[in-house]
């Protein structure tokens, strides 16, 4: 190793120590990485595909500028309610921000499971409707605190591919499209036993002002879930899978015909097969709200506020549901003259469907939590459904066969043996 001359040496430790100053400021500048965890449904955000906005990054950036953070957005998705709820409720992970649906977040706040929002840390929630906000907001048991911000909302419909499924078939309209038989092996049910079975129920005339609603399990209603069972027994025959996210692909690639699902999900779909055709079932049908929550376990949860507070902010408003083409809660993206253009671009009857008359034309039911009772209840029915083969039948003449096999088998042998013994005797 050469060695320094004493000056050269000492101007090396100048530099030294001017740069690990530099780099201690930096440092401090930048501050700790502090991760955001957020957990939300697939495909449920702008997230910088296609020339789109991404919303995570953009958060990041603001936190940087805004807020002086060093912040790591650490985002993951589910695809139902129940994975979600299993996942929090059991403590196996910790996240900041989460996104359940209504009836999930009237549970959780049951359970403890969410902690009230400071919503002097969202000022954005002022661009919120009236209609999704205090008493109006069906889906939280204490209206004396916050506990959620609408994300999007929207409602169930029947996809349907018009290449298959004539526009003068009788059951278009109807959720008996879900049972018609001449589309055996191409329908899609809901992997969900509150969608499932919602289904049923709403075919058989379901709508909470009657003798029974899809959130009435009580003793007197059984009799109208066994036959929402029976009917979605009936139904096996001809479904060809119970599905969630998986319907996107079999739904645009045509590998599927008709299914229950989502007014936004329809309109992506659309977007890449204008064979697509959509209804909302004139029986009646579920409303729901996906909202942003805090869980009581949150780390960071004066950040998670900051995070939702940013994503009502108008510009990333828009990009979210330009990017989910849901329905969106705030009265600042319905209003915005570039998101309408887009969405009509999209499907002319985009906004009808989304926020106008065809959205108002039917009845609907908004799920409710359920007694523990009355969940363990639905868990059993699901679980009979499932359980259940699809070839029971098949099954029992292959037993019956066998049976007969083994009797003729036991009734030859026994004529044989005493064949033999005749001619010993």
């Amino acid at each position: 190793m050469k060695r320094m001359k004493f000056p050269a040496l000492l101007a090396a430790l100048f530099l030294l120590c001017v740069g690990t100053l530099l780099l201690s400021s930096c440092s401090e500048a930048e501050g700790e990485v502090i991760t955001l965890y957020v957990y939300n449904w697939g495909e449920y955000i702008s997230d910088g595909s296609e020339g789109t906005i991404d919303v995570n990054a953009e958060f990041e950036a603001y936190c940087r500028e805004e807020l002086g953070l060093n912040v790591k957005v650490n985002y993951s998705t589910f695809s139902s309610n129940e994975s979600m709820y299993a996942k929090i409720s059991s403590g196996s992970a910790a996240y900041d921000v989460i996104i359940p649906s209504d009836y999930m977040i009237q549970r959780m706040v049951a359970e403890n499971l969410l902690q009230p929002l400071d919503l002097s840390l969202i000022p954005n929630y002022q661009y919120v409707d009236e209609a999704f906000k205090g008493e109006n907001v069906y889906y939280e048991d204490d209206t004396d605190n916050v506990y959620s911000v609408p994300y999007f909302y929207g409602m169930v419909g029947v996809i349907y591919n018009t290449s298959i499924v004539h526009e003068d078939e009788e059951n278009v309209g109807s959720w008996g499209l879900m049972w018609d038989e001449d589309y055996k092996g191409d329908i899609l049910q809901f992997n969900n036993s509150r969608d499932a079975f919602g289904s049923a129920l709403y075919y058989l005339g379901a709508d909470g002002d009657g003798d029974f609603g899809v959130n009435d399990l009580s003793a007197e209603s059984l009799p109208r879930w066994v036959e929402a069972l029976d009917l979605l027994k009936e139904q096996k025959s001809v479904v060809q899978g119970y599905v969630m996210d998986e319907i996107f692909n079999k739904m645009k690639s045509g590998s599927a015909a008709v299914a229950a699902y989502y007014a936004g999900d329809y309109l992506s779909m659309y977007e890449d097969n204008d064979q697509l055709s959509f209804f909302y079932p004139q029986e009646g049908t579920n409303s729901y709200v996906d909202a942003m929550c805090v869980p009581a376990q949150a780390k960071n949860a004066e950040l998670a506020m900051h995070y939702i507070n940013f994503m009502c902010r108008e510009d990333i408003a828009v990009a979210n549901a330009e990017y989910t083409y849901y329905a969106s809660p705030l009265t600042s993206v319905r209003a915005n003259e570039d998101y309408q253009e887009c969405m009509s671009e999209v499907h002319e009857d985009a906004m009808d469907i989304l926020y106008g008359e065809t959205a108002a034309s039917v009845p609907t039911q908004a799920y409710m939590n359920l007694s523990p009772e009355g969940l363990s209840m639905l868990n059993e029915l699901w679980e009979e459904l499932k359980v259940e083969s699809t070839i029971g039948d098949g099954i029992y003449i292959g037993c019956g066969v066998i049976l007969v096999a083994l009797a003729a088998l036991g009734i030859w042998q026994m004529l044989k043996k005493r064949r033999w013994a005749k001619l010993y005797d």
